[in-house]
């Protein structure tokens, strides 16, 4: 981890500086748990009282915002996307070493710049860009094809003919290219496999995080864009399309042949399924069930607020009997309309 003075990051990033130009800022904290070294940031004008309170050396504040005297602000745009860039300066990513582990086993012409750690394979005919990261036990199928600065963490697994984009982190566990779930039903009963011959097709600065997979497509091949980040133990189906710079909460599953549109941002343990077509910049909530296309871009929903059982029972009872409420409020509108208002 680095340290630098206020000033420098302020020359780095921009901003308007308030305060002490040589506060010296070692490391990244909450503002209710920062001290004397530390940057913090205030993106939610609700928790304004804690810049009273916080032993931060410095803060960055959006603008318009009035802090306390006696502190170093760093006054900006987008506090929070301002933080995610000193964290990007405090904690640079460290290039690795290029070499071969003895115990890695490579069946292809690599970059002298790879670095292969133990026990990972690299099979025929694989092409890797310049400094690509192969981690302790990950497996390159044959024929895959992997852009520069692309970090694949230990135990991922890349199948046969699958293509990744430059400077892209996949984490451990990943699965990317095993076969999609695609059966024909035979009349006993039996299932007859059908060949997953696409491939997943993988663009630039993707990242995707541990123990997620994503499918190969059936005849086509399954595309994720550039600048698409997927969080934890994700399923994506065959021949799914995601679209650039969207971003896709865990335990997120999305079924086959859905195609997601760009800078769309997915909730946790939503479910997707297949075969719909969702447009550019849509919000679905987490929890939420997806069963139709969307149309439109903006925020969707569909789940039900926690509540106290008693409560939820009480009113799930309620709509077991909507049916017949229904029922009875088109027989007395029929007759009010025909003037009958007895009861």
């Amino acid at each position: 981890m680095a340290s630098m003075r206020i000033d420098e990051i302020v020359g780095r990033l921009g901003g308007e500086l308030l305060g002490a130009p040589d506060t010296l800022i070692r490391a990244l904290a909450p503002l209710e748990s920062a001290g004397p070294e530390d940057i913090s940031f205030l993106a939610n004008p609700k928790y304004r009282k804690q810049l009273d309170t916080t032993a931060a050396a410095a803060v960055i504040v959006s603008g318009g915002l009035t802090p306390p005297s006696g502190k170093t602000y760093i006054v900006c745009e987008s506090p929070y996307l301002y933080f995610a860039r000193v964290a990007q300066l405090l904690h640079p990513e460290s290039l690795p070493v290029p070499g071969v582990a003895a115990s890695a086993s490579v069946q292809s012409v690599i970059p002298a710049s790879t670095c292969v750690e133990a026990g990972a394979h690299i099979a025929e005919s694989v092409v890797l860009g310049e400094h690509v990261f192969v981690g302790a036990g990950t497996v390159v199928g044959r024929g895959v094809r992997i852009g520069k600065g692309t970090r694949l963490h230990a135990n991922v697994t890349i199948y046969a003919d699958c293509e990744i984009g430059s400077d892209c982190r996949i984490h451990s566990g990943a699965v990317i290219g095993a076969d999609g779930f695609g059966y024909a039903r035979e009349k006993d009963g039996r299932w007859v496999k059908i060949p997953q011959s696409g491939r997943v097709v993988i663009g630039n600065e993707v990242e995707i995080g541990a123990n997620t997979t994503i499918d190969r497509g059936a005849m086509d091949d399954t595309v994720i864009a550039d600048g698409v980040k997927l969080d934890n133990q994700i399923q994506i189906a065959h021949n799914v399309k995601i679209g650039a710079m969207t971003a896709i909460a865990g335990c997120v599953g999305i079924a086959g042949s859905t195609r997601i549109g760009a800078r769309c941002m997915i909730g946790g343990q939503a479910g997707i399924i297949g075969h719909l077509d969702i447009t550019d910049d849509v919000v679905v909530s987490a929890g939420t069930l997806v069963t139709k296309s969307i149309r439109k871009p903006g925020v969707y929903t569909a789940n039900l607020p926690l509540q106290p059982h008693g409560d939820w029972v009480r009113e799930f009872s309620h709509l077991r009997h909507l049916d017949a409420m229904a029922a009875r409020i088109r027989e007395l509108e029929k007759r009010l309309d025909k003037g009958d208002t007895s009861s």
